[in-house]
């Protein structure tokens, strides 16, 4: 039987992903390690919590300890945008909590899993179809920690025998968790304001094309590579994962399939649009579908579908 910690579990994913491995693997086996509000309504009623500053490493090897953990789900990030303006901040939440992930996993035993992002890429990285293995040279603090992390991690695996583990998550859209400071939000906001009746002002150009992925198969991703068989793996830190590309003016397409007086204008944020400026367009995946079978349910009609029929439920 696993017993996960997962560490940063009140973020994007970790707020979610929470919920997904408590239905799978039972709720006392999933210890949700926080930090600082704000959390999710019931969290403390939900399951075993700690409280870990992941940048401490004695507080996740204490946790690691008391709850017998043999996985750790390491969520821990400043999202790219605000990282840019925080860059030491970016740096030592980024790193600082993996190299701690790392050293206890390595002392006690554990698979760590820490998703890397389509944000390890560069504006010198093949934009279209961007390979498994190619350039990174970002040019982001976000990014830079992302491709960090993939190193050390295979570092850790090739050197000490560390099951670690990611994936390189493009633009998330979720139903349930709020937009946290991150290039792809505009993705998750246009929604809100769709629903709302509102028009919505869009930070990021039509034409930038983006690679996006719906929560629920994000969730999938990262708990079938961690279940996957690892004599399969070629590839380990970290995989391409997609499931969709698609620019502002397709998105809001979309979604006047279903509120079709929805309209929206443009006020671009030069900082946003530089970040999405050096990502890729799309990726390849192919390595993933090859070694651990990795297959996302949702397109963009599909998760337009679903986002707005969850959402008018929630805001009504």
């Amino acid at each position: 039987m696993k017993r996960i910690l997962i560490v940063g579990s009140t973020g994007q994913i970790g707020s979610e992903l929470s919920c997904k491995l408590r239905s799978i693997y039972g709720t006392d086996n999933v210890v949700c390690g926080h930090f600082a509000p704000p959390y999710p309504e019931g969290f403390f009623d939900a399951g075993p919590t700690v409280k870990i500053d992941a940048t401490d490493i004695n507080q996740v090897a204490e946790a690691v300890k008391t709850y017998k953990i043999d996985t750790i789900y390491n969520l821990a990030a400043i999202l790219s945008a605000t990282a840019e303006l925080h860059p030491q901040l970016g740096w030592t939440v980024g790193i600082g909590s993996l190299l701690n992930c790392l050293n206890v996993a390595k002392e006690y035993g554990c698979a760590v899993f820490t998703p890397s992002s389509i944000g390890a890429f560069g504006s010198d990285t093949p934009r279209v179809k961007t390979p498994q293995d190619t350039l990174q040279r970002p040019t982001t603090i976000y990014g830079i920690t992302k491709v960090t992390g993939e190193l050390l991690s295979d570092y850790y695996f090739h050197r000490w025998g560390v099951d670690t583990r990611s994936v390189r998550y493009p633009g998330l859209i979720s139903n349930m968790t709020l937009p946290g400071g991150g290039t792809t939000d505009y993705a998750v906001e246009i929604y809100y304001k769709a629903v709302k009746g509102e028009k919505f002002t869009c930070p990021i150009k039509a034409g930038t094309l983006m690679d996006m992925m719906y929560m629920p198969d994000a969730l999938d991703a990262a708990i079938q590579l961690m279940e996957a068989d690892p004599a399969r793996l070629k590839h380990r830190n970290s995989f391409n994962v997609t499931a969709m590309s698609f620019d502002p003016e397709m998105l809001k397409a979309a979604i006047q399939r279903h509120y079709p007086d929805f309209k929206m204008e443009y006020d671009i944020d030069p900082v946003k649009q530089a970040i999405a400026d050096s990502w890729p367009d799309s990726m390849d995946d192919s390595c993933a579908r090859e070694e651990w079978d990795w297959n996302p349910k949702y397109d963009l009609d599909t998760m337009t579908k679903d986002m707005i029929n969850v959402l008018q439920l929630k805001l009504q």
